[in-house]
């Protein structure tokens, strides 16, 4: 490799250097403005997070991290048997579109069987919680205003890294910062 080759590599790795500590600096000043501007993401793209309780995947693709403090909306897998525990948010409406799976969806203590392809509506301060007994659920969620991938960002972890041991006061304690209560 000759001098100018050489001074041109540097003079690239110095700039791509620079760049990378620049979005690093500004992460958020980015994910504000990619929700300002709208993107888009691919199948597996989004942040991937495992529950706490059962070990379900998680997959937040919008949400106040990267930039929409109106909207969240992601993925969620419940895994056989486990369900939701019945909760409430006070300042949340949420929606659901099953996926894949099957079960009970219980809203203010009444049973509502549903199955792949229901649509699932939940107003704020509605007591709300699922049972899947049989089949492992494959959930779109969306809430508005966002705060859902906040609990999930508090109380689960990437890929990879140990779940966190959390009490049930915990959980709660948690769920209360985003005005939300579980029975």
């Amino acid at each position: 490799m000759n001098g100018i080759e050489q001074k041109r590599r540097s003079f690239l790795f110095g700039l791509a250097s620079l760049s990378v500590s620049q979005v690093l600096s500004q992460g958020i000043i980015g994910a504000q403005t990619a929700a300002q501007q709208g993107y888009v993401l691919g199948t597996a793209e989004g942040e991937h997070l495992i529950h706490f309780r059962d070990q379900g995947k998680i997959l937040i693709k919008v949400g106040s991290a990267s930039g929409s403090d109106n909207l969240a909306l992601g993925t969620q897998q419940v895994m056989a048997g486990t369900g939701i525990p019945t909760h409430r948010h006070f300042q949340m409406d949420e929606a659901f579109y099953v996926l894949e799976g099957s079960g009970t969806f219980i809203l203010n203590d009444a049973p509502h069987p549903f199955e792949k392809g229901a649509t699932i509506f939940i107003p704020k301060k509605s007591w709300h919680g699922f049972a899947n007994p049989d089949h492992e659920l494959h959930l779109l969620w969306i809430v508005s205003p966002a705060g859902l991938d906040g609990f999930f960002r508090d109380t689960c972890s990437p890929p990879g890294v140990p779940p966190k041991k959390l009490t049930r006061e915990q959980i709660n304690e948690i769920a209360r910062k985003y005005a939300t209560e579980f029975r």
